[in-house]
């Protein structure tokens, strides 16, 4: 069943019902922002499960030998998922796993499971029954820090990005400031798509619009099923305006339909807009781990040429700290 948008008075759908508690709720939400993108909000159930009883499992033993001595690159990876990846190597996240094969001499395999709940627990950290190894090595993204998985330097930072269709009452709008800035009775008409448990609830509150909210739940009960692909059929209907989404399914919107229009967000000190991604390991494989991270540092310019033919928006990385 696919997932249906609700809409919000005042926020009362969203777990509260007046706007100062609305607020409250959300903004704590803040290390969850990404949740339904990027496996946060799975990352809280989990650590809450039977089955992990921390972030952090036991070191790999010294004796085993590490993925950076294997002559397959195993991937972790979403079969559904694009723009980040699906079963038929169309995402970028398979463009940069062949690239990160190639150049260390791999050859290349994936694991395949739904990037919900459960999926590092089925993937990176799952065994195979009969061989006992594990049945891949790498997420190629999980934001930069992620409770469940070691992280290797970031590779792509992005910001969300308000999305709606080139048309003329629009045509002021080049920045989500100009948006804010159309008339109130203009604003007061539009209905805005935005995720629960985003970033995009708190900048509805603060400018005063939450009742023009368009929620959708970050995920749907069908794993083929994409924010992005959610969000996209509604604007495409007229059901909604514009939508506040992450970038790359901002950038996957615009490469389907050319007469659409994304301007990103920039971070404001009350709200975070920008998440930098990063590939995720098991922890104690330091080995592999700095493979990566060097893979990473002499690689980011083809990296960034794969994101960009995506139309991510990109803002610089973070650079890597000086040695101490």
């Amino acid at each position: 069943m696919r997932s249906q948008p609700a809409r919000v008075a005042g926020v009362t759908r969203l777990g509260a019902s007046r706007p100062a508690a609305g607020r409250a709720l959300f903004r704590t939400a803040g290390a969850i922002a990404l949740c339904g993108f990027l496996q946060c909000a799975y990352a809280q159930a989990e650590k809450g499960g039977a089955t992990v009883t921390g972030a952090e499992p036991p070191p790999q033993a010294e004796t085993e030998p590490g993925p950076e001595t294997f002559d397959t690159l195993h991937v972790c990876a979403d079969p559904s998922g694009l723009p980040q990846s699906n079963d038929r190597g169309e995402g970028y996240e398979n463009k940069i796993a062949q690239e990160l094969a190639h150049d260390l001499g791999k050859k290349i395999d994936y694991t395949y499971f739904p990037q919900r709940m459960g999926f590092v627990r089925n993937t990176l950290r799952s065994r195979d029954e009969t061989t006992l190894k594990y049945k891949c090595d790498v997420i190629i993204g999980v934001p930069k820090g992620y409770e469940l998985t070691a992280t290797t330097k970031p590779y792509m930072h992005s910001t969300y990005a308000l999305v709606f269709k080139d048309r003329p009452d629009l045509k002021s709008v080049k920045s989500p400031q100009d948006f804010l800035a159309l008339p109130r009775t203009k604003l007061q008409s539009l209905h805005i798509g935005i995720f629960g448990y985003s970033p995009a609830v708190n900048w509805l509150l603060d400018n005063g619009l939450i009742e023009r909210a368009q929620v959708y739940p970050p995920q749907s009960g069908d794993p083929k099923e994409t924010p992005g692909s959610v969000v996209a059929r509604d604007l495409s209907a007229d059901k909604i305006d514009a939508a506040v989404v992450w970038g790359p399914f901002a950038g996957a919107m615009l490469a389907e339909h050319k007469d659409w229009v994304a301007v990103p967000f920039k971070s404001a000190q009350k709200i975070k807009f920008d998440y930098e991604i990063s590939m995720g390991v098991r922890f104690g494989e330091k080995k592999w781990k700095d493979t990566l991270d060097q893979w990473i540092g002499t690689h980011q310019p083809q990296i960034n040429a794969i994101l960009t033919s995506y139309h991510i928006p990109l803002l610089p990385t973070t650079p890597d700290a000086p040695a101490s």
